[in-house]
């Protein structure tokens, strides 16, 4: 269990877990990995639950802005950011709030950002059947900032796009130019 793990771990690190301010830490870490981790136990189907709709509406969607939190698989440490998607319909669009739903389920695993970035498109396209999609990541790693080169103002940018975007360069440009545009909102 995560909580006898914890309980161990202080213990290692010379700590002392029956201490006061120590002795419920192993079950908040045990419900918080729990948290931070859900992403397995989660399933598309369920998340999509549905919303996909005929429409025949052909130009670029686009969410921005959406928020992630996910821990990187080689330290453990918090990643975390900001994700922005597009996609162009062939003849279906999906409900808007299960792009933040998707992006949530693959930055609840243990990851790289490469990876989730492509993770994010790929289920896209494989959900929609799009003309194409296009997935930016941008992130700031712990593992960056708080130990190793600590270095606390760099930032971390990846894409990924399909079809479309990846073959037309206007496309990909419209993309990155509303991406790159402040909100008013």
């Amino acid at each position: 269990m995560i909580k006898d793990l914890t309980q161990q771990l202080l213990s290692e690190i010379g700590e002392d877990p029956s201490r006061e301010g120590l002795l419920r830490t192993p079950l908040r870490v045990e419900k918080a990995w729990k948290f931070l981790t859900k992403g397995y136990n989660q399933r598309i189907d369920d998340i999509v639950n549905g919303a996909l709709f005929d429409e025949k509406y052909d130009e670029m969607v686009n969410i921005k802005d959406i928020e992630f939190y996910s821990l990187c698989e080689h330290h453990l440490l918090p990643f975390f950011g900001k994700v922005h998607v597009a996609y162009i319909p062939n003849g279906k669009i999906v409900g808007l709030s299960k792009i933040p739903r998707i992006v949530e389920m693959y930055s609840r695993r243990l990851q790289v950002q490469e990876r989730l970035t492509q993770q994010i498109a790929e289920i896209i396209n494989e959900i929609l059947n799009p003309k194409g999609v296009g997935v930016i990541a941008e992130g700031r790693h712990m593992c960056m900032q708080m130990r190793g080169v600590e270095n606390k103002k760099s930032s971390t940018t990846t894409s990924y796009m399909t079809g479309i975007f990846r073959e037309d360069p206007k496309t990909r440009k419209e993309f990155l130019d509303i991406v790159s545009m402040r909100s008013k909102i």
